[in-house]
């Protein structure tokens, strides 16, 4: 029996009956249509499609040629061949790489559940096969795209002109980059595409969220459909509900289809007209790695205790993002960080170490700190290599939004958040007002569509994500700077107490005072519904 970690391994996770029933009960259409399931695992839609056919009237004679699967794992396609054959059917399951599947026969429908091996468990021989067959319909995948993406291409390719491709997918495929090319494959390939979302988890004990693909025809489409659900029990009632459609940009991420028309038009207007992408206002890096953060993030209690001089240490911005609540961090608040015991100095000797620096790294040593792998890599180990302190810090793991705080105190920065070097030109207004600046509907709104959300729904922006990440134009901060300066004393107070709602509402009025107060309603509901999409998916206990 294969054990639960062989299947993670391989990217196997069986598909709840309610999603095969209602894929298969949408992709077959009469009784003599065929079927394939790529990657069958221990064959669920080949089962819940021998029903559907049978309901349709299909006979004993036509298992053989109706039901196909491709199975890599041995065990697994013995299982289904018993398990078919227990439900009473027939069919034909081949052992062996979907990739180096022949594509000579096209089916009705194909339908299925992809593995799914993230990119850095996705290697070798297999991985180069997968690249392969994507490149052989014209879709060039990155080196970050995971197993699923090139799943989808393949499976198309089986897919007969006339017929039905209906898999269950990671919903990255609304918002990674690397997905890209494969959203302008299915609008160029299928002639209509829906998408069916979830607001819990269907999956148990498994965070990643999901996404029904739904696609025929040929010819391609100049937008897609798509459809949230509550849950698997919801599901049923997604053919009558209310369908969103949407016409996606040439390199536009899905996630704004969850959003209604008007916000959408609203936000892009706003973006176009008052806003310029924050890369705009300079460069972006991610912090220092230091390999072992616990060794080298000190408190002051620790410099006490090992003796350590000002030339042993440098000061830096603590590791994480928790204590980044306001718009500044200062001089003062960095005292008072060190002050209440966090990890506020990096131990960084020169050149030459002092002797009390000499004993904290010979106590690495004693504790195998030098063997991690950064430090192993690097000469001398005890050296972290150091980015310049920023402009801006800007946090990219979030619950709730993403922060940007000003660096006045010019702290160095670890790699649990990015910095902002601001460009000459818009270094001194960026410096003041830029954080104040961001806390508005649009950024907000923007930070949903340019980032992705994470399993126990955290919100992630890669360094080139928060390049576009939509902020207030350089014009238009220097147009409302006498009023924004006046606001933040009192928008900073309201942060620490954890009233940004109020701050961004004040930020709006400054900055879009010319708009009815109806549009920056749309906007900020718009947001409110992905956040708390979001915030559903990192709550416990919603799995059915």
């Amino acid at each position: 029996m294969e054990s639960k970690r062989q299947r993670k391994a391989r990217g196997a996770f069986f598909t709840p009956p309610e999603i095969a029933k209602y894929l298969t009960d949408w992709a077959l259409r009469s009784c003599g249509d065929t079927v394939l399931e790529p990657s069958c695992g221990e064959a669920g839609f080949l089962l819940a499609a021998g029903e559907r056919l049978r309901e349709m009237g299909a006979g004993a004679a036509s298992w053989e040629s109706l039901l196909h699967g491709v199975e890599i794992d041995q065990a697994s396609a013995s299982e289904s061949r018993s398990r078919l054959k227990s439900a009473g059917f027939g069919g034909r399951i081949l052992v062996g790489d979907f990739f180096e599947h022949d594509a000579g026969r096209r089916y009705d429908a194909v339908v299925g559940n992809p593995p799914f091996i993230r990119y850095q468990d996705f290697s070798g021989a297999a991985r180069v096969r997968s690249l392969e067959a994507a490149l052989a319909q014209g879709v060039r995948l990155s080196g970050l795209a995971s197993s699923w993406a090139a799943f989808v291409v393949k499976s198309s390719l089986h897919t007969a002109p006339h017929g039905r491709l209906a898999l269950v997918l990671p919903a990255e495929l609304l918002s990674v980059n690397y997905a890209r090319d494969v959203r302008r494959f299915l609008l160029q390939r299928f002639g209509r595409l829906r998408l069916i979302l979830f607001e819990e988890r269907i999956f148990p004990n498994v965070l990643e969220e999901v996404v029904l693909l739904l696609a025929e025809g040929s010819g391609g489409a100049d937008c897609f459909e798509v459809h949230q659900t509550r849950n698997l029990q919801t599901l049923q009632t997604v053919e009558v509900a209310r369908w969103m459609e949407h016409s996606p940009g040439a390199d536009e991420k899905w996630m704004p289809a969850l959003v209604e028309r008007s916000a959408l038009s609203a936000y892009r207007s706003l973006s176009d007209e008052h806003c310029e992408e924050l890369g705009a206002w300079g460069r972006i890096y991610l912090g220092a790695v230091t390999g072992n953060n616990k060794y080298f993030a000190i408190t002051s209690d620790d410099v006490r205790r090992h003796a350590l001089g000002p030339r042993d240490r440098i000061r830096i911005s603590p590791p994480g993002s928790r204590h980044l609540r306001g718009l500044q961090l200062t001089e003062r608040e960095w005292k008072r960080l060190a002050q209440g015991g966090a990890r506020c100095h990096l131990f960084y000797p020169r050149d030459e170490p002092s002797k009390a620096a000499g004993k904290y790294i010979d106590w690495g040593r004693e504790t195998d700190v030098d063997q991690a792998y950064k430090c192993r890599v690097r000469q001398p180990w005890w050296r972290v290599p150091l980015v310049e302190p920023p402009d801006v810090l800007l946090t990219y793991m979030n619950h709730d939004r993403p922060r940007m705080v000003g660096n006045p105190a010019q702290l160095r920065i670890l790699n649990s958040v990015y910095g902002l070097k601001l460009d000459q030109e818009r270094r001194l207004i960026g410096r003041k007002l830029l954080p104040l600046a961001s806390l508005n509907s649009v950024t907000l709104l923007g930070s949903e569509f340019v980032g992705r959300a994470y399993g126990g729904g955290l919100l992630k922006m890669e360094p080139r994500e928060a390049d576009r990440l939509p902020v207030p134009s350089l014009s238009r901060i220097r147009a409302a700077e006498q009023k924004l300066s006046k606001l933040q004393p009192q928008a900073e107070k309201a942060l620490l107490r954890g009233e940004a709602a109020a701050v961004v509402e004040a930020v709006d009025a400054i900055l879009f005072s010319d708009l009815r107060e109806d549009v920056l309603t749309q906007l900020r509901s718009a947001r409110e519904r992905l956040f708390q999409r979001r915030k559903r998916r990192g709550k416990r206990g919603i799995d059915r």
